[in-house]
């Protein structure tokens, strides 16, 4: 294994780029030589110089970036990821020498997206890496290996429960359902598929060792549905939930069969945009054969209470927790956020499959089960039914398949009060 850092080229400088250059700064082996965005990301390329993480060149286009780069890391919106990966498919085409590249959770806004991203790298033999942050968090880590003599004796975990909730995205398109792919169900149930998927699999099992078999689920528009917070997101994004809404909350059951045994096991999810307490929650619990485990962000050793004159003083309270909603009383602290997340084991991982030429732990093919998985939830909600995925047809036609959210024809299937 080469001792030489990858060098790595980042696409992207919004919300996801600035915290992953946080967990950047705790990992070895990477040098940060190039970032490119739709808008120039002179406050990222500071920040890069600033901490050493390398040269952070900006440059005006992907073509120009990529013959100073190893590694490719796509951090930029879901609707620009098949124009992103076309321009660099055609540079490496060139003959511009790339080793691999990372795509940032969801591989697409649909199946046919996901399907070109794959065909794409595939055809210039490139390495794929799927950044899925939960997969690589510590605790996960953990509970799996506590549990590995466990699970040898009494069996793998029969039901696990996974939930993310905060009060709503930082940025326009994150609302608006025809760029973004969606409303909460794309944008955070695909954590909880994936997460939910990976803690029912038995230990030394492949990631997608479990076949799911169905999919049921449901989606609304709650909160942000209200005039009040309808005129919000108006004022502040431009974006009408009055004509194209997208949902806040998704629930829903993924079934899944053990090939071997034959035995059936189920992975409930819950998300939503109303998480209106102290941010970020991330949660997750399981249920096996005389054990259990529970995981949840939200408990820190560290709280601060702030009292109201203090308040004042607050500049960034995102810095004491992502999505944070309130400036004052107890606040949770969670000193190392991104290390919590699994954004610096991900990291890690990419670096060690890259240098050593090993599977990464995602990748491509992966993110795009996880896809299905997401379209599968949608066609559900929309049809009130038990997906089958077992059945070729429904298999075939979640291939073509769009979301009516995703067309911007929320109305049609989520309830908006008047006013």
């Amino acid at each position: 294994m080469s001792d030489t850092p990858i060098r790595y080229g980042i696409i992207g400088g919004g919300f996801i780029t600035a915290f992953q250059l946080r967990a950047m700064r705790q990992v070895r082996g990477l040098t940060i030589n190039g970032i490119t965005s739709r808008n120039r990301p002179e406050a990222l390329s500071a920040y890069i110089q600033e901490h050493g993480l390398g040269s952070g060149t900006i440059y005006d286009s992907i073509e120009e970036m990529l013959p100073h780069v190893d590694v490719v890391a796509i951090f930029g919106p879901n609707f620009t990821r098949v124009e992103t990966v076309e321009k660099i498919v055609e540079t490496v085409k060139q003959g511009v020498p790339l080793k691999a590249i990372i795509c940032e959770k969801p591989l697409g806004r649909n199946l046919q997206e996901a399907r070109r991203l794959i065909e794409l790298a595939e055809s210039v033999q490139l390495q794929t890496i799927y950044f899925e942050n939960q997969l690589h968090m510590s605790s996960i880590k953990a509970v799996r290996d506590q549990l590995a003599p466990v699970v040898e004796t009494m069996g793998a975990p029969v039901l696990t429960r996974s939930s993310e909730e905060h009060a709503g995205p930082h940025n326009a398109w994150f609302w608006t359902p025809d760029l973004q792919g969606g409303g909460v169900m794309s944008d955070m149930g695909c954590h909880c598929l994936a997460v939910g998927w990976y803690t029912l699999t038995p230990p030394g099992k492949p990631v997608d060792f479990l076949k799911p078999v169905s999919v049921q689920a449901d989606i609304s528009l709650l909160k942000w549905g209200l005039p009040r917070f309808r005129k919000q997101l108006q004022d502040k994004f431009g974006v009408d939930y009055s004509q194209t809404p997208a949902e806040d909350f998704a629930t829903g059951i993924v079934t899944y069969e053990n090939p071997e045994t034959k035995q059936r096991v189920k992975s409930q999810f819950t998300v939503s945009w109303m998480y209106d307490k102290q941010g970020l929650r991330l949660a997750l619990d399981g249920l096996g054969a005389s054990y259990a485990f529970e995981m949840n962000t939200l408990r820190s050793p560290l709280e601060i209470f702030i009292g109201d004159e203090a308040a004042t003083s607050l500049t960034d309270v995102e810095t004491a927790l992502e999505k944070s909603t309130s400036t004052r009383g107890l606040l949770a602290v969670q000193p190392n956020e991104p290390d919590l997340y699994g954004y610096n084991a991900e990291n890690e991982d990419a670096i060690h499959a890259i240098q050593t030429g090993a599977s990464p732990l995602l990748d491509w093919h992966y993110g795009l089960e996880i896809v299905r998985l997401t379209m599968a939830a949608y066609l559900s909600a929309e049809r009130g039914e038990v997906i089958d995925l077992t059945d070729p047809q429904t298999c075939e036609e979640l291939e073509t398949y769009i979301p009516l959210i995703q067309q911007g024809k929320g109305k049609e299937v989520l309830f908006i009060p008047e006013g």
